[in-house]
């Protein structure tokens, strides 16, 4: 099977992008009917003059997207300019359904689409969401929990502006983006930017989210114990280096989603951290650096690479945190390369996102990697 069709162009005019991203692609095959679009956030405002041109030059196409404060190309990030990367694919259309934007509310969607993914064996979801919506998470995990939608990757949208979406039209607010069959052959695995440290410990009394009490020790105690002496001395150094992280039950790798430690009483003894947490869960800390980040990408994309053995990508898509990319690996779209180096060069685009989807659940600091075989 041929690979997918890919594009990427930087221009301070919209309209020249789309027309740029087009004419590498050239000509686009008659099967082809779904298009993946991803642009920078300088864009947001220019977002209906993009899905126009699209539709003008490639009116069969079904277009799904977002926008980031970084983009991905094949070996590339784009960040601080206006640019637009284009990846079109010769999927059958019975294949797929686009999902319009989504408010919590499976009844509402249209009929045609809760129709057909009920007849299906299996959907994979790939999904836009809104970061400013506070139901977002809920609305994700309400997803989640639908039988005939077996697996959902997908991340927030990163903006300074506004968060615009693509799912045929122009969307924002809730969710959007595609399901796609058990006839289209996906691999994916996800990598952490962060590692733990220290055991993990039972929640003895926590409220919203604010942890009072870590295994029947006050919370601010037990943290002082995982991050050393040295750290334990002034806390105040850990912002942005130490992380709070909440193991999945029944994970059989030892997964976890990390959370911001968003606050620290040492006089109560308390943390508070970016979830609501309840004393029926486990937490445990980790830290955030480049090293581990880069430890771990290696390991995901090693067994990506021994699950496809000799299968062709046809193409991918790249969902990471905005704390990845130049921040972790360095300035010369090092993550993006080490994908190419260890997978090859083969068509892939995505984005910087303000929160990562993987197997239904929101993670953060996380690299998704979602590969079309």
């Amino acid at each position: 099977m041929q690979q997918f069709l890919c594009a990427n162009a930087e221009d301070n005019d919209a309209a020249s992008l789309v027309e740029q991203c087009l004419e590498q692609i050239g000509t686009i095959p008659t099967q082809a009917s779904l298009g993946f679009v991803y642009a920078t956030d300088l864009l947001a405002n220019d977002m209906q003059l993009i899905l126009d041109r699209l539709r003008q030059h490639a009116p069969d196409i079904h277009w799904v997207g977002t926008v980031g404060l970084g983009i991905c190309s094949s070996g590339l990030e784009i960040y601080d300019r206006p640019a637009l990367s284009l990846m079109i694919c010769d999927i059958a259309s019975d294949c797929y359904r686009i999902l319009p934007s989504y408010n919590g509310q499976i009844e509402e969607l249209p009929q045609h689409i809760t129709d057909w993914y009920q007849q299906q064996d299996f959907c994979f979801a790939l999904l836009h969401a809104d970061p400013v919506n506070q139901m977002t998470p809920a609305w994700i995990d309400d997803l989640r929990k639908q039988q005939d939608i077996g697996f959902i990757n997908g991340g927030l949208t990163s903006s300074n502006s506004t968060h615009p979406q693509f799912a045929d039209e122009l969307v924002s607010g809730g969710i959007s983006g595609i399901l796609f069959n058990e006839h289209v052959h996906i691999a994916t695995d996800h990598t952490q930017g962060c590692s733990p440290i220290g055991p993990v410990h039972e929640i003895t009394r926590a409220e919203r989210n604010v942890v009072m009490s870590l295994d029947q020790q006050t919370a601010v105690e037990v943290l002082k114990e995982d991050i050393g002496e040295v750290l334990a001395k002034d806390l105040a150094r850990i912002g942005g280096y130490i992380f709070t992280a909440l193991p999945i039950a029944g994970s059989d790798t030892g997964d976890y989603l990390v959370r911001q430690l968003v606050g620290i009483d040492p006089d109560r003894g308390m943390l508070a951290i970016g979830d609501s947490v309840d004393q029926q869960q486990r937490l445990m800390f980790c830290r955030r650096d480049g090293n581990t980040a880069l430890e771990d990408m290696e390991r995901m994309l090693q067994r990506l690479s021994r699950r496809i053995g000799e299968q062709i990508i046809r193409g991918g898509i790249y969902i990471s945190c905005l704390g990845r990319g130049r921040y972790q690996f360095g300035q010369n779209s090092e993550e993006l390369k080490l994908i190419q180096q260890h997978l090859g060069d083969f068509p892939l685009v995505g984005f910087f996102a303000n929160g990562e989807i993987y197997n239904g659940r929101l993670y953060g600091y996380t690299g998704v990697l979602t590969l079309f075989l």
